[in-house]
């Protein structure tokens, strides 16, 4: 005796719960649209484009390399310059806050919630606000690209830290505490074994992004490669700018390469 096989039908309330969704993404983009002025293309936008493809394409090789030292070698070098040290600061100042901001090592008054509340605030001034501001209090070149990159990157770095912390395995600790360990014998023989390999993964993907970050901060004044971009561009030397996008190319790649072997290595 064969049953006959019934479809169920699709619940009313799913497909009226998709349509809703459907229906605020349709909304939210129509919203941002209409936000975007639509002034048409200039009639020059072909010209120009032409000269910057043009430039780009023949860019302009005897900036490489200056008697003078204002050359692209030594802009590259100093954007690394500040990657590093910004990158090498904010990895050692977020440690703090990090433990701060995690719930599994907060205790008595100390409440993750305040932790977690600075590292946000950090987080809310990008690199460029917070160089504009290092520059009128330092004055403007490298050293305020890298004070810049190094306290933006203590709010993103504590928060990955402090992420890698909450996930760490309660059993060496729980072991530690039942022989009479103190606290900073747990953290030392416990807790950072266990950290340290997502510490230095976080910090050199950090350094990737403070690379890229390092060659923008230039073109309001804080060093590196960014400076001699903002003179090009603005004196339409699109060669120059050609040679100068190129060396960036290249150094990001490489530093993405290298970090990314290092980082399946530790991992």
């Amino acid at each position: 005796m064969s049953r006959a096989i019934q479809v169920m039908p699709k619940p009313k309330k799913l497909s009226l719960y998709r349509w809703i969704i459907i229906g605020a993404l349709a909304m939210i983009y129509i919203w941002a649209f209409s936000g975007v002025p639509m002034e048409g293309i200039k009639e020059t936008a072909g010209q120009i484009t032409k000269a910057i493809m043009t430039g780009i394409i023949n860019p302009d090789w005897d900036y490489v390399s200056l008697p003078d030292g204002e050359d692209l070698l030594h802009g590259l070098v100093d954007t690394l310059a500040i990657a590093v040290l910004g990158t090498f600061i904010s990895a050692f100042l977020c440690v703090p806050f990090a433990f701060w901001a995690a719930t599994n090592m907060s205790t008595g008054k100390v409440t993750s919630g305040s932790g977690k509340f600075v590292l946000s605030f950090i987080r809310t001034f990008p690199e460029l606000v917070m160089a504009l501001l290092f520059i009128k209090a330092v004055g403007p070149g490298s050293f305020a690209g890298v004070l810049a990159l190094g306290l933006h990157s203590i709010g993103m770095l504590g928060k990955l830290y402090s992420e890698g912390i909450e996930n760490i395995d309660k059993g060496p600790t729980e072991a530690l505490v039942a022989t009479g360990a103190n606290r900073f014998q747990v953290l030392w023989y416990a807790v950072l074994p266990q950290v340290l390999p997502d510490f230095l993964s976080y910090t050199l993907y950090r350094f990737e992004i403070n690379v890229r970050s390092a060659s923008i901060l230039g073109m309001v004044g804080a060093g590196g490669i960014g400076t001699p971009l903002i003179f090009a561009l603005s004196s339409r030397n699109w060669p120059r700018v050609g040679i100068i996008l190129l060396g960036i190319i290249i150094m990001v790649i490489v530093i993405d390469f290298i970090s990314s072997s290092i980082r399946k290595r530790i991992v």
